[in-house]
Order: structure tokens, then sequence, then C-alpha cells
């Protein structure tokens, strides 16, 4: 999959630095491998603010979004409220901007789930990569 010529966002919450450095790594191992130049990243608080973000990367010409996160079962419904909100946006974003969004959001039980997940050394899998990996699949959709 090429992310040749594409304009690319990546969006990445600031909670959870181990598991985020290591989802933010495989994202930008695989844009690079996709020969990807116009990768641009921002960083966002939340899981809750990535369909903001990504509206805005749609509104400002992004051709793939990749939403990076990670939300860990707590005490509460905070939990269920959080990811229900993030998936739902980046969804309606994905669907009414039309522009590819790889969900890379982790939404796990506990952190060594996460950590399984994140890409690291040990890790049995790298879901930044994936995210990056379903975005630019879409990106093709229609243009063969």
């Amino acid at each position: 999959m090429s992310g040749e010529g594409l304009k690319i966002y990546v969006l990445a919450t600031s909670w959870h630095t181990q598991i985020m450095d290591g989802l933010l790594a495989g994202a930008r191992k695989e844009l690079a491998k996709s020969g990807a130049t116009d990768v641009t990243i921002w960083r966002v608080p939340g899981a809750f603010e990535l369909p903001l973000a990504a509206q805005r990367a749609a509104d400002q010409g992004a051709q793939a979004i990749i939403a990076l996160g990670v939300v860990i079962q707590g005490e509460t419904p905070h939990f269920d409220y959080v990811c229900s909100a993030a998936t739902d946006g980046l969804t309606r974003v994905q669907l009414d901007s039309k522009v590819p969004v790889g969900f890379g959001l982790l939404t796990v039980n506990n952190e060594a789930e996460a950590l399984a997940r994140a890409g690291l050394d040990g890790s049995k899998e790298d879901k930044g990569a994936e995210a990056v990996q379903a975005a630019l699949s879409m990106t093709s959709l229609g243009n063969s």
C-alpha cells in the first residue's frame, strides 16, 4: 500500500505514554515504508478529542487519517462513554468527509492487553502499523 503523494494526518492521544510511543512508532515506521512524506502528527489530550481532531484534519485536506489512542477499563462507566463517543465520532468523520480513518484506538481491560498490542518489543501486535495499513488500503478504493 502506497502513501506516496498523500496528505496524511496522524492523531495520537497523550495518556499512557509507553503505549502511545509504541503505537506512534509503529505508525511512523509503516508510513515511511509506504513512501508517505506529507505526514502531520497532532497530539491530542485523550480519546474523546480524536473525532474533533479528525474533523479538523479532514477540513485541512487530509487524504488519510490515522487515529491512535488507548482507553483502559476502570471502575466507572467512563470507559464505555469515552470508547463509544470516540468510535462513533471517528466513524461519523469518516463517513461525512469520505476520508479514510485508520482506527488505532485500543479499548482494553488492562494495561497488559494494551502493551500486547502497542508494537513494542515483546508485543504480539502492532495496532499503530495496522491502522496505517487500513487507512492506506481504503484510499485506493475506486481508484483502480
